[in-house]
C-alpha cells in the first residue's frame, strides 16, 4: 500500500517556470509526460514574483502553470515560497537578516536571508502562506504542502539579538531557574556563573575555548528554532487545508548536522529528504546508502520521499563530477531499495542564469536531444515498472545507533584529538555491515531494539541513563552488541561520567579505561590477531571481560584493544581503537555470523543487495557482470528468474521474489 500522495514510485522534480517565458511552459508539460514525471515541487523560490510588494499579489501566472500541470496529469507538491524573501522585504526590515558568530550581518543576494525567530519575517511569511492556502488548498492538482525549503541549509544557527532573546526564553523553559542552568553548564569553571537569564548570550566568538554545554544547548535551540518556524507554517496549512499533508525537505547527510531530525519527525505528515552525492568523500555511494537508512529510521521504518537529488553533477563542490552512463538509474534505485516511494530532482530545466546554472537537471542545457534526457526517460520507465514496491518496508536485523545530540557534542573542540569525528565510525560500521549483504536500520539510541539480532553503538560520545539501561536490558535478553571507542563518555549535559571510561557502558562491557591515548595522524598500531588500527587507543583493563585482541606495539603494547563479555543471554563487545577497513570487515563478519544476522546471498565488492518487502534489489556498481541467487520476476526487464539473476556491469535488477 502506497503511503505517499503520489502513485506508485513516482518520478518528480523542482519546477521553476518563472525562470522561463510562458511559451516554454506547454513544452515543459509535454516533456514531463514523455519522461514519466508524476509530480513537481512548485513555487519554492517564487515569493518575489507572487508578492511583488507589501500589499500586492500576482497569482495569474501561477494559476496558468498550475492549470497546465493539472491538465497534463501531473500532481503538485506546493511549496509555500517562503525560502527566500523578496528584496522589498529585506530592504524595509534589515533587522530580520541573520547574523553569524562573529557579529557579521549576512546580507541579501542569495537565499535564506532571514532569521527564524524574527517576528517581522514570520508575520510576512505566514501572511503569504495563508494567501496560498486559501487560493490553492482545494486545487485538485495540489497533493502535498512543502514548507519553505531545506530549513537550516547554508545557515542553521543565528547569533543576532532576536535569536539571543529567543535562546534565553528557550533556556528558561528548559531549566526553569538560572541556578539549574549554572549547574547544567558547569559555570563554576572560569567564572562563568550567571545571576540572571538576561546575562546569557549565544556562544559568539570568544577569546578562548567556549563553554561546551553552552554550545551544545545552542545547537539544540537552533534546531528547535527552525522546527518551531516549520510548525508555524504547518499550523496555518492544517487550519486552512486539513486534508492536504504537510512536509518539508530535510537534509539527512554527512555535511548537514544542524537539525535533530528524530525530534522533527513527529511534526511531519511524511518524511522527505534531499540527497546529493558528495565526490569529496572516500565512499560517496556508501554514504548515500547510510543516509537512506537513516532517513528510514527517522521515518520510523515507513516509506519516505526523496525530494531532491541530481541527475548528474552539482555546482557547489570543488570538482563537480558528472555521472557516468547507467549511474542515474542505479543511484535512484538505491534510494528506492532503502525505502523511498518517490525519486525527485533539482530541477526540471537547467537554469540559464543564477548561482546554480551549472547544476544538472532532467532537461540539460543541451535540451531534449541529449543522452541525459534519454536516461531520464529510461528512469521514468523503470520507476513505473517497479511501482508495486510502493509502501513496502525494509526488514533489518542490525540496528546502528545514531544521535544528533551526540554528533554535536562529539565534534566540539578541546577533546583528546581533533582527528576524531562522530560520523566516521558510523559510516565505517554501516559500510562494513551492508557490504556483507546485511541490512541495517539507523535508529535513535532510545528506540525499541527488541527485534534486532545485532546492535552497533559507534562513538556514542553522549549517552543518557535511559540509553545505558536500554542497552543493558537488550543484551541481557539475548542481544549481541558492539560498542566502539569514545562512547558513553558524557551525560546529556556534556558532563564527564566519573569513575573511568567508557562511562555509561563500563559495567555492561566489563572494562575500564583510565586514560585516552590518541594516535597522531599517520601512526598505526598492530594487534595480536593480525589487525591494524589507527586514531585511538586507551589505557584499558578488562576486569570482567574476555580479551579478544591486544596491541603488540604503539604506546600501549599488551593492552586490550577488543573485548567480549557474556551478559545474561547475550554478548557485549568493546572495540577500543579504529580498525582498518579489512579488520573492520572481518569483525563485522564475525559479529553478524555469531548473531545470526540475515545476509543476502551473492554480496560481493561493488554489488549492493537489499530486500524491501518481497522484492530483492541488486545494484551492480562493479565493472563486471554478476550472477546473484534469486527466483521470481525481474520487474525491470519483465523476465522470469529461475535461480540466479544476471546483472550487467553498472546495471540493476528488481526481483519480485517467489516463496521457496
Amino acid at each position: 500500500m502506497a503511503l505517499l500522495p503520489f502513485d506508485g514510485i513516482s518520478l518528480g522534480c523542482d519546477y521553476n517556470p518563472e525562470q522561463w517565458p510562458p511559451s516554454v511552459w506547454r513544452e515543459d508539460v509535454e516533456l514531463m509526460r514523455e519522461a514519466g514525471v508524476g509530480f513537481v515541487t512548485l513555487g519554492v523560490f517564487s515569493w518575489a514574483l507572487l508578492q511583488p510588494g507589501p500589499d500586492r499579489y500576482d497569482f495569474g501566472w501561477f494559476d496558468e502553470v498550475l492549470g497546465l500541470l493539472h491538465d497534463g496529469g501531473i500532481a503538485v507538491d506546493m511549496a509555500t515560497a517562503t525560502a527566500a524573501p523578496p528584496p522589498w522585504l529585506t530592504h524595509a526590515h534589515p533587522e530580520m537578516l541573520p547574523v553569524d558568530a562573529e557579529g557579521r550581518t549576512l546580507w541579501p543576494g542569495s537565499r535564506q536571508s532571514w532569521c527564524p525567530s524574527s517576528p517581522v519575517f514570520r508575520d510576512h511569511a505566514l501572511r503569504l502562506v495563508e494567501q496560498l492556502a486559501n487560493r490553492y488548498g482545494s486545487h485538485p492538482a495540489v497533493r502535498l504542502w512543502h514548507v519553505s525549503n531545506e530549513l537550516g541549509c547554508h545557515i542553521g544557527k543565528y547569533w543576532c539579538d532576536v535569536s539571543a532573546a529567543a535562546f534565553r526564553r528557550w533556556l528558561a523553559d528548559r531549566y526553569g531557574t538560572v541556578d539549574a542552568l549554572n549547574d547544567a553548564w558547569g559555570t563554576a569553571f572560569w567564572s562563568q556563573h550567571y545571576s540572571s537569564f538576561d546575562e546569557v548570550l549565544p556562544p559568539r566568538i570568544t577569546p578562548a575555548v567556549p563553554n561546551p554545554t553552552h554550545e551544545l544547548d545552542f545547537a539544540r535551540f537552533s534546531s528547535d528554532a527552525l522546527l518551531d518556524y516549520y510548525r508555524a507554517e504547518r499550523d496555518v496549512l492544517r487550519r486552512l487545508t486539513p486534508d492536504v499533508p504537510v512536509t518539508t525537505n530535510l537534509m539527512v547527510s554527512s555535511h548537514q548536522s544542524e537539525q535533530d531530525y528524530f525530534r522533527w519527525a513527529p511534526e511531519l505528515d511524511l518524511i522527505a529528504q534531499d540527497h546529493y552525492l558528495d565526490a569529496r568523500l572516500a565512499h560517496p555511494r556508501a554514504e548515500q546508502a547510510f543516509t537512506d537508512d537513516l532517513t528510514r529510521g527517522v521515518a520510523g521504518g515507513a516509506a519516505w520521499l526523496l525530494m531532491e537529488s541530481a541527475t548528474s553533477a552539482v555546482n557547489w563542490q570543488p570538482v563537480n563530477v558528472a555521472k557516468r552512463p547507467g549511474e542515474l538509474l542505479v543511484d535512484s534505485l538505491r534510494h528506492v531499495a532503502r525505502g523511498a516511494d518517490g525519486v525527485a530532482f533539482f530541477q526540471w530545466r537547467a537554469s540559464r542564469a543564477g548561482g546554480e546554472k551549472f547544476h544538472s537537471a532532467l532537461v540539460p542545457h543541451a535540451g531534449r536531444d541529449s543522452q541525459r534526457f534519454r536516461e531520464v526517460v529510461g528512469l521514468g520507465d523503470a520507476l513505473r515498472r517497479i511501482g508495486e514496491v510502493a509502501g513496502s518496508r525494509v526488514k533489518a536485523d542490525v540496528a546502528l545507533l545514531f544521535d544528533w545530540n551526540s554528533w554535536w557534542a562529539c565534534d566540539l573542540g578541546s577533546h583528546p584529538t581533533g582527528e576524531l569525528r562522530y560520523v566516521d565510525a558510523v559510516h565505517r560500521w554501516h559500510r562494513a555491515v551492508t557490504e556483507l549483504g546485511a541490512t541495517a536500520d539507523v535508529v535513535h539510541p532510545e528506540s525499541d531494539l527488541a527485534g534486532y539480532r545485532l546492535v552497533i553503538v559507534p562513538t556514542l560520545y553522549l549517552a543518557s541513563d535511559a540509553t545505558a539501561a536500554a542497552l543493558d536490558a537488550y543484551v541481557r535478553a539475548g542481544g549481541q552488541m558492539l560498542v566502539t571507542y569514545f562512547s558513553g563518555i558524557v551525560d546529556e549535559r556534556d558532563h564527564i561520567r566519573l569513575g573511568g571510561y567508557p562511562g555509561a557502558f563500563r559495567e555492561l562491557l566489563g572494562v575500564r579505561a583510565e586514560e585516552f591515548a590518541p594516535l597522531p595522524p599517520g601512526q598505526t598500531v598492530a594487534l595480536d590477531d593480525g589487525s591494524t588500527a589507527d586514531l585511538w587507543t586507551e589505557v584499558l583493563t578488562a576486569p570482567d571481560a574476555e580479551v579478544v585482541a591486544r596491541y603488540t606495539d604503539g604506546p600501549l603494547p599488551g593492552t586490550p584493544a577488543l573485548t567480549r563479555r557474556a551478559v545474561g543471554e547475550g554478548v557485549a563487545w568493546y572495540l577500543a581503537t579504529r580498525l582498518d577497513d579489512a579488520a573492520t570487515a572481518a569483525l563485522a563478519d564475525r559479529l553478524t555470523r555469531d548473531a545470526g544476522v540475515t545476509r543476502l546471498a551473492g554480496a560481493q565488492p561493488g554489488v549492493e543487495l537489499v530486500r524491501r518487502g518481497h522484492h530483492l534489489f541488486v545494484l551492480n556498481r562493479s565493472h563486471d557482470p554478476v550472477k546473484v541467487p534469486a527466483r521470481g520476476l525481474d520487474l525491470l526487464t519483465g523476465e522470469r528468474v529461475g535461480g540466479t539473476v544476471d546483472v550487467p556491469a553498472g546495471g540493476a535488477a528488481v526481483v519480485r521474489e517467489e516463496e521457496t
